[in-house]
């Protein structure tokens, strides 16, 4: 049994140990630097004729859609960010949901840009449209990742030290942990395929870019609402806490919510996603709240 420990304690290690973290930073910034060349000289070959791929997508027209391929990179470090705070905090991994949607969204505001129309007739032009949704939400998402983030750290400061059973619950959310890196490694990879196979299969043509807007993070958040309700299930055993449990059944609803998104366009995409982040806000402020007045009660 010991044995079993050292070599899942040995793995944990490799995968998701600070150390670790570091050289992950590390690699995905290169690569992400790399990318963004990559990506600019495309765009001026193509734009003298030195190589031809026909299509009036942004992305291969205008050289400030070429910072979307970084992000993208940058979004893959957040999320082996989400799962390295997996164990370490509930809310910091809630958190780490909030700014890998706000992240895509943020990165959709570069294409928005190169495709801007400076017109009269703003709110009658599509792509204008798009760039005034993105970046009113952007702000808002900010704002509410903000609070949400202090109200976790107000939680966070009460808990002074672990408890045994609490530990047993850190350890089975270590194993969660570790059973998402290949998942995911493997998602990342199966989506490059079928993304690569697409553009082999028509070279001169780009996928549209809603569906590249959703590669990969429709079934990330569809394999996160998973995970939450794992957590949610494995914390009836360590817990009987209505407020506890509300707030875990809460933010189930708000990545349902995130998810949700993903199917739909234009306005509805980011109503649900402010939705979903709000909603999850207010569930952290009152879980505080009860669990404050609670405390006060006891004594």
């Amino acid at each position: 049994m010991s044995t079993n420990k050292q070599i899942l304690s040995r793995i944990f290690q490799a995968l998701l140990s600070e150390e670790t973290r570091i050289k992950v930073e590390k690699i995905i910034l290169n690569i992400a630097l790399l990318s963004f060349f990559i990506h600019l000289i495309i765009i001026y070959l193509n734009k003298f004729n030195l190589i031809f791929i026909e299509s009036n997508s942004p992305l291969l027209t205008n050289p400030i859609a070429a910072i979307y391929t970084p992000f993208s990179f940058i979004l893959i470090y957040e999320v082996y960010l989400l799962i390295y705070y997996l164990p370490k905090s509930f809310t910091t991994y809630i958190t780490k949901q909030y700014e890998i949607i706000t992240l895509i969204i943020i990165r959709k505001l570069f294409k928005d840009l190169s495709s801007l129309e400076l017109s009269s007739n703003w709110f009658e032009i599509k792509d204008d449209l798009k760039f005034t949704y993105d970046i009113v939400a952007s702000l808002i998402l900010f704002y509410l990742i903000f609070q949400f983030q202090k109200y976790g750290k107000q939680k966070l400061e009460e808990k002074i030290e672990l408890k045994p059973v609490i530990q047993s619950f850190v350890k089975k959310k270590k194993l969660i942990a570790l059973f998402l890196v290949p998942l995911f490694f493997i998602m990342a990879f199966n989506t490059l395929i079928i993304w690569s196979s697409e553009i082999s299969n028509s070279p001169t043509h780009l996928p549209s870019q809603e569906s590249i807007n959703t590669l990969f993070f429709d079934q990330f958040f569809t394999v996160l609402i998973l995970v939450d309700v794992v957590l949610l299930l494995i914390s009836f055993f360590y817990t009987d806490q209505f407020h506890k449990i509300m707030r875990n059944s809460g933010f189930i609803i708000s990545t349902i919510l995130i998810r949700m998104s993903f199917g739909v366009s234009g306005l509805i995409n980011i109503v649900l996603i402010v939705v979903g982040v709000l909603f999850g806000l207010i569930i952290i402020i009152i879980h505080n709240k009860y669990e404050r007045d609670t405390l006060k009660d006891n004594v």
